[in-house]
């Protein structure tokens, strides 16, 4: 936990607050919480700062902050993501909000594996429990926005248009002649397949609604690898 990631109702008055649960018990185990101690911190959605410890007891420990510094910069892109395995959709979201990534849409394909749709870490508590340990870990506040697509083709006819709308719109496949483009100066639609790939039908698909193939090497990555290696090469 790089920062400790606050939220409205730990505040006990205007500049101080206080942590209990899992927060708590890192500060103390990890972090080696003392009195006097300062660390950083952020409020979900608002500034980053510091706290000094000014309180322990064995189940919580309460804080003096001061919040003064404007959270990174997001980069201009909105991820399509195939629902990978669960570890490593936990793997794949971690990589994508550490980069900056502010706007996530998980969708489903051929290969998607139906179970997977039943993971706890899709429900809202698991998902917000992912996006805390994300910013905690990348010094960020800003939570981004996740949503959910079940059907492939609705979301492609119905919705990939006017998400992609005056971006760079790109598909990554393994098979693509077009080499991944680089230093891109506008906003992009990045979609990530499955595991295996999409299928032809899908990639057709996805081209025929503005999205252009785009390979980044013969080697297949697992999704949590090829996410940082394209935002990489993009920006």
């Amino acid at each position: 936990m790089n920062l400790i990631l606050l939220k409205k109702d730990d505040l006990i008055s205007d500049n101080r607050i206080r942590l209990d649960g899992r927060r708590a018990k890192h500060l103390r185990s990890v972090h080696r919480a003392e009195l006097g101690k300062q660390l950083t911190i952020g409020m979900i959605n608002g500034l980053i700062g510091t706290g000094i410890v000014v309180g322990l007891t064995n189940d919580s420990v309460v804080l003096d902050i001061e919040l003064n510094k404007e959270p990174p910069t997001p980069i201009p892109v909105t991820l399509v993501l195939a629902l990978p395995r669960p570890k490593s959709l936990k793997k794949a979201l971690h990589a994508a909000m550490s980069m900056g990534v502010k706007n996530i849409h998980i969708i489903n394909s051929f290969r998607v594996d139906k179970s997977y749709w039943q993971t706890p870490i899709l429900k809202e508590e698991g998902l917000f429990e992912q996006i805390a340990l994300a910013l905690e870990q990348c010094k960020d506040t800003v939570v981004p926005t996740i949503e959910l697509h079940k059907r492939f083709k609705p979301f492609v006819e119905d919705y990939f248009p006017s998400l992609s709308k005056d971006t760079h719109a790109i598909v990554a496949h393994p098979t693509a002649e077009m080499p991944c483009p680089f230093n891109i100066q506008k906003p992009v639609t990045l979609v990530i397949g499955p595991e295996g790939g999409f299928i032809p039908y899908e990639v057709e698909l996805l081209q025929n609604h503005g999205a252009q193939a785009v390979s980044i090497g013969k080697h297949i990555l697992r999704v949590e690898f090829a996410i940082p290696a394209i935002l990489g090469k993009l920006f």
